[in-house]
């Protein structure tokens, strides 16, 4: 078949001819401000077959039905609700599809077999005259191949429907850059089967209450019926396998210096791009979502072209239009998610209540991740360690059966700052390399570790850290609880506190601080950094 392309805004002829080929049971690529559409008459069964072949989408898909103004609703459903109205009068003309009971003009072919029919109303101009143009509602899902990324420049419904349709209509890039959002009123309580440009707070201002459906972030059940375009398991997927990491930005990184492979690129956030080491596409800036909307399609298409043979994305938080996005992305990639768990340092000041706080993240399920333990295990007998020890302090800091001599050790690594110093260079590597195996072993198996460092920041800990928390206490608390602790006088407690840094230090790099109140009591504290960790869009 041949295909033209036609700009309406320069040939005068591009709207009667897409008029006329829809009245005639032909299929046209129109533009809309979500997505290009392949549109034909929704009351014209065998013309909506030729939508389906020409997709290659399977029949039990619903269509959406674009009318182009709120009067043609009427003939299409049983009756109109008044909330139909007030959605209309808010969001019409706009990215949001509403579900309602249908009429019998609405052949099975359009509705996928289901008794409802999905309706919405389009903004932008060039679809909206060639519906009043044809005289009849267009059925128009996406205009690609079944289960690809759905296009939102003219360049890639060419791409995908050259040959297929008669025409193409020119209408620039698409504003939005995903589905409408597709909200049933044919059963109870409103609710949300796939988000889009108009978001779940936007339509609870004017309706109240709104659900959204589970299958909306989650794969739709074995024996499911898809009630709307979109929900089915794997959808919008480029020929690059996608995965979906989720954790921390830090994490992120992380993954393509632990996981190298071959074709391996990321699929991330602007600010993201500068730090990474391996091939990337861009989809969008972080926290501004319609930059996301609008990239992410045109994204999964780039990824193809580039030649990646896999693509591990950044996951926005799932919220506002990030709903939207979280739902395109997680069928792209047929819910196929690396999920790693955070990884928090806890460092503080002596006294402040740092074992507390340990303990109290231990109770969440945080594995514990002892750097004391491992600074013994690195000088055990017969470790490599201790013979590069053995070479720069004495070969007598070990004992006759080649165990250390802790107290040898100890009276030459601490006799001046070069000898420290010296000491520190031969066991902190070793100690942070441990630490760092240690904590992204459990990480990658999903168990949140917590690193217990006091010189957290000192020592570099804090660099494979996704988040550190501080914990810091008032001058009379941290001497009375040091003193108890060890059993030492006020004066040898004080000699202590002024050899750490001063509570400004920590609050300076932590990323959260806790203060330990003069009561002790530190459980409201810790919960509320925990539900920090898990809802500040990192680890949600």
């Amino acid at each position: 078949m041949t295909t033209q392309i036609l700009n309406p805004n320069t040939d005068a002829s591009a709207i009667p001819l897409a008029a006329s080929l829809l009245r005639n049971g032909e299929l046209v690529v129109i533009p809309t401000e979500t997505v290009y559409g392949l549109a034909a008459n929704a009351l014209d069964p065998e013309a909506v077959r030729k939508i389906y072949a020409a997709k290659g989408r399977p029949s039990d898909n619903p269509l959406i039905v674009h009318i182009s103004d709120f009067d043609d609703i009427y003939p299409l459903v049983r009756e109109v609700p008044e909330t139909a109205k007030h959605l209309a009068e808010k969001f019409w003309p706009g990215p949001l599809t509403i579900i309602l009971p249908k009429s019998d003009r609405i052949p099975d072919a359009t509705s996928g077999g289901l008794d409802t029919v999905a309706i919405r109303m389009p903004s932008h101009p060039t679809a909206r005259a060639v519906i009043r143009a044809a005289g009849v509602p267009l059925a128009a899902p996406s205009a690609n191949i079944s289960g690809f990324p759905s296009p939102t420049k003219l360049e890639y419904a060419a791409d995908d429907m050259t040959g297929r349709v008669p025409l193409i209509l020119d209408g620039g890039d698409c504003a939005v850059g995903v589905e409408s959002t597709v909200l049933t009123l044919a059963a109870g309580t409103p609710r949300i089967l796939r988000p889009g440009g108009v978001t779940p707070g936007m339509l609870r201002e004017v309706l109240g209450e709104v659900e959204i459906d589970k299958a909306v972030l989650d794969p739709l059940g074995k024996d499911e019926t898809a009630a709307s375009p979109g929900m089915k398991y794997k959808h919008y997927s480029p020929k690059t396998r996608v995965r979906i990491y989720r954790g921390s930005r830090k994490g992120y990184l992380r993954y393509f210096d632990r996981h190298p492979a071959p074709g391996l690129f990321a699929l991330c956030f602007e600010q993201t791009a500068p730090l990474l080491r391996v091939p990337y596409v861009t989809m969008g800036k972080e926290n501004e979502y319609l930059s996301q909307t609008q990239r992410l399609f045109d994204a999964l298409r780039e990824l193809d072209e580039a030649g990646a043979s896999l693509a591990v994305a950044q996951c926005p938080p799932a919220r506002d239009i990030g709903l939207a996005v979280c739902n395109r992305l997680f069928r792209a990639s047929g819910f196929d998610f690396i999920d790693e768990a955070p990884i928090v340092g806890l460092t503080g000041q002596t006294g402040a209540g740092k074992s507390t706080v340990a303990a109290l993240f231990s109770e969440a399920g945080y594995h514990i991740v002892d750097t004391d333990k491992l600074a013994r295990e690195i000088v055990e007998k017969g470790s490599p360690v201790l013979s590069v020890l053995a070479e720069a302090f004495g070969a007598d800091i070990l004992d006759e059966n080649g165990g250390l001599i802790r107290t040898r050790l100890a009276e030459r690594a601490f006799c001046s700052e070069e000898k420290t110093a010296l000491l520190n260079s031969i066991t902190h590597p070793e100690i942070l390399g441990r630490t760092a195996e240690e904590a992204f072993s459990f990480s990658e198996r999903n168990i949140p570790c917590l690193l217990d460092v006091p010189l957290l920041f000192q020592s570099g800990a804090d660099a494979f850290c996704d988040i550190t928390v501080a914990v810091t206490a008032s001058f009379e608390t941290r001497k009375h609880r040091i003193m108890a602790r060890d059993g030492i006088s006020e004066d040898a407690a004080l000699l202590r506190m002024r050899a750490q840094e001063p509570e400004e230090y920590y609050a300076s790099r932590a990323d959260i601080v806790i203060q330990n109140p003069d009561g002790g009591d530190l459980t409201k504290a810790v919960r509320a950094a925990l539900e920090r960790i898990q809802t500040n869009g990192v680890f949600a």
